[in-house]
């Protein structure tokens, strides 16, 4: 007898809308005569917002007719990811395991819960934690330890870190419509790959693609070019700040400008690193005068917390919010 199975993505993904495009007027634009918007995919929706709304939607739907119940994945302490998964299964009907990077993590998990407002969302949301340690972490993708997995969880629909796979893919190259074809480059944030080669997928021929990694490694060309043949993209790895998660004052200083002259939030993982850069090329006249940008906002605010839990540690100045 097949078991029933109560989990209905369309409880999420049947509210999503058309998202805004807002034209940024900024005296440097001006005076390069380059045009700038910013597609607001963080107002999909408040906790699965952009990217991770995207990339979850075509899994879901995929967990659904596998018949499971029970969505697995994997993050660090203040992954995006986890905390949209955790939200997505609460609403949808999956049970949700995070497998979490940092064994000291579930140590004292009461005290963690109070120290990190992203796990506190996923744990409230019903999300079950597995931390292990980072070696163990960095062998995620082998045999051995998804059998593992297996004899711990039981039946289980996976979903890589960071939510990239052929159907997050999927998902992504919906981001780009007939809205969007007037603009000449599209920008967008790079963690894991996925979004930006959704974003190449559902891109235009007179299109380009510029993506702007949060973290060091040469690895990703070779990731992108596993989902897509197209050649219209690149990727500017001088803005990354040495390192996933790793800000200044600087970027600080940019989020926190940015945000009082246009009421628009930035995160300092992701969508700041992006528009310090943009801001930086259209400034050092990168781009042809009447050249027309898409800024893409993917989301990814919930991480704000984590980043001014560390700054205000440290006594350093926080991200405004």
């Amino acid at each position: 007898m097949i078991k029933p199975i109560m989990a209905n993505p369309q409880l999420l993904f049947s509210s999503e809308k058309q998202v805004s495009i807002q034209n940024i007027d900024d005296h440097i634009f001006r005076s390069n005569n380059v045009f700038v918007s910013i597609l607001r995919e963080d107002l999909l929706h408040k906790e699965v917002s952009g990217n991770k709304f995207r990339k979850l939607k075509y899994n879901l739907i995929e967990a659904q007719e596998q018949r499971k119940d029970t969505l697995l994945t994997y993050g660090g302490a203040f992954s995006n990811h986890i905390a949209a998964t955790a939200k997505a299964g609460q609403i949808c009907g999956f049970k949700t395991i995070g497998i979490i990077r940092g064994e000291e993590l579930g140590i004292d998990l009461t005290k963690t819960l109070q120290q990190n407002a992203t796990l506190r969302l996923a744990y409230d949301c019903g999300m079950r934690f597995y931390f292990v340690s980072r070696s163990d972490y960095r062998l995620k993708n082998s045999t051995s330890f998804r059998e593992s997995l297996k004899q711990k969880f039981g039946d289980f629909y996976e979903i890589p870190e960071g939510g990239t796979n052929h159907l997050a893919v999927k998902g992504c190259a919906e981001i780009l419509n007939e809205n969007t074809a007037e603009y000449d480059y599209i920008m967008c944030p790079v963690g894991t790959g996925g979004t930006i080669a959704g974003l190449i997928e559902g891109s235009l021929s007179h299109q380009k693609v510029i993506g702007f990694p949060a973290l060091k490694g040469e690895f990703l060309s070779s990731e992108i070019e596993n989902f897509t043949s197209k050649n219209n993209w690149e990727l500017n790895k001088n803005y990354h700040f040495e390192g996933y998660a790793k800000v200044n004052s600087d970027l600080i200083a940019f989020i926190n400008s940015f945000k009082k002259a246009r009421n628009i939030q930035l995160d300092p993982i992701y969508t700041g690193k992006m528009m310090y850069g943009l801001t930086d090329l259209i400034s050092n006249a990168f781009f042809s005068e009447n050249t027309r940008i898409l800024a893409v906002h993917t989301g990814g605010l919930q991480g704000i917390s984590g980043i001014n839990y560390r700054l205000k540690k440290s006594g350093k100045s926080t991200i405004k919010v």
